[in-house]
């Protein structure tokens, strides 16, 4: 049967664990679930399900879970061999490329972004200029991780007749 299903977590890769939960806590509120832990290559069940993942020879990782306001699930990885790429913006190859927040302070929260070490990458942008109250913005993380910012919920800025002028 298909129905819309709804959506656990992300898992997110990074440079530095501990870096990063302190960003993501302090910067969008999102609280630890369960705090960092090693997990190695071994016969152990999580060891064995990292292997069909990964692949052998991936050796141990770091990994810590978060959860948002809304109860979706995000787990921080920080791998042996973690690297920042140069340009981490690869929007023309298949893949996730962003992850979208929604917060109606959008310039303060872009503000708090750069502020705790990531980066705004554009100015705070109207979707609908004159017509309904929505803004967005593009920022990083401080490991090169695209988190886009919107002011309204998803399907408000999608819908057909949500805040337009002319709806009263």
């Amino acid at each position: 049967m298909t129905f819309p299903r709804t959506f656990s977590h992300i898992g997110i890769s990074v440079t530095d664990l501990d870096q990063a939960v302190d960003f993501y806590t302090k910067t969008l509120g999102w609280y630890v679930i369960m705090p960092a832990t090693e997990v190695v290559s071994d016969d152990s069940a999580i060891g064995v399900m990292c292997n069909d993942v990964f692949g052998k020879g991936w050796g141990r990782f770091k990994i810590a879970h978060l959860a948002t306001g809304d109860r979706i699930g995000v787990e921080l990885f920080e791998f042996e061999n973690a690297e920042k790429r140069e340009n981490n913006f690869e929007y023309w190859k298949t893949g996730v490329f962003h992850f979208c927040v929604q917060d109606p302070d959008v310039e303060g929260l872009a503000k708090r972004i750069v502020e705790n070490g990531g980066k705004q990458r554009m100015p705070v942008r109207e979707y609908y200029p004159g017509e309904k109250p929505y803004r967005m913005v593009y920022c990083e993380d401080p490991f090169g991780n695209l988190i886009e910012i919107y002011s309204h919920s998803y399907e408000l800025t999608y819908s057909a007749g949500a805040y337009q002028a002319d709806a009263e």
